[in-house]
Formats: structure tokens, sequence, C-alpha cells
């Protein structure tokens, strides 16, 4: 035989239990909020040079460090000003060419240990590969 008392915690528990999904439904309505309408990124025409600049600038950073120790580098803050200028209110594409600088200063940190002369020959290489990347990217998309 059931005891009336354990009958009627039985039905409070049920009953309370059975309320809580709608209730919970309730408070999840009120608890939306409207979709905000977030701009979306879009890629800039000239993104992959300015991907490779970005390496190229990280890689003779390193170099430069390397080969120049107590030379005064300017590399980092070269490329903060290109991030100021370029990723103003984007940061997937500033967090892309922030990658970029650090894949090519690991790149070569992972290669060379001491000054040697392919690395100077490399510095040079990659220098003149970036020059020629600014002149590209500024004469066809600059202002």
């Amino acid at each position: 035989m059931i005891h009336p008392r354990f009958l009627l915690c039985a039905l409070l528990i049920c009953g309370g239990s059975s309320l809580a999904p709608a209730y919970a439904q309730k408070n999840t309505a009120k608890a939306e909020t409207p979709a905000v309408n977030v701009p979306e990124e879009k890629p800039a025409p000239y993104d992959d040079k300015l991907g490779r600049l970005a390496e190229i600038l990280g890689s003779v950073h390193y170099l430069r460090g390397l080969c120049n120790p107590g030379k005064e580098d300017d590399w980092r803050s070269v490329m903060q000003q290109l991030l100021d200028a370029e990723t103003q209110n984007e940061p997937k594409r500033r967090e892309v060419l922030t990658a970029a600088f650090n894949r090519g200063y690991r790149s070569f940190a992972s290669v060379y240990t001491d000054c040697t002369p392919a690395a100077v020959m490399a510095e040079e290489r990659y220098r003149i590969e970036g020059a020629t990347l600014a002149a590209e990217i500024t004469a066809r998309f600059g202002n």
C-alpha cells in the first residue's frame, strides 16, 4: 500500500518538475536579445601581398637582431605602424597579419642561431623582396 504522504510528495515533485520546462521556456524567450548587426570583415584585394610583407618584416626583424645585435632595429615598430594603418577595427585581419610576422620571425629563429654569411644574404634578399612588395602594393592599391 502506498502511503498518502509519499503519494503527495511524488505528485508535488512530478508536478513541480513538469512546470520547470515551461517556466524555463518563458524565461528563455524573455532573455533573447535582438541580433546585433556586426559588419562583416571583407579581405582587401592586396591582403595576400600584405601577409607576405608582414612575414618578411618578421624575418628581417629576426635576422637583423641576430647579425647586428647592438644596432637599433625598428622593424617591429614598422610592423606596428602597418597594423595600425591597415587593421583598424578589424581584429581578425590584425590577427592574420600578426601571425604572418611571427611566422617569419620563427622560421628563421628555428634555422639560424648564429649570424652566418647565409643569414646575411637571406636578410638582404628578404629586404629587397619586402621593398619590392611595398612598392607594388602602393603603386597598385595606394591613393
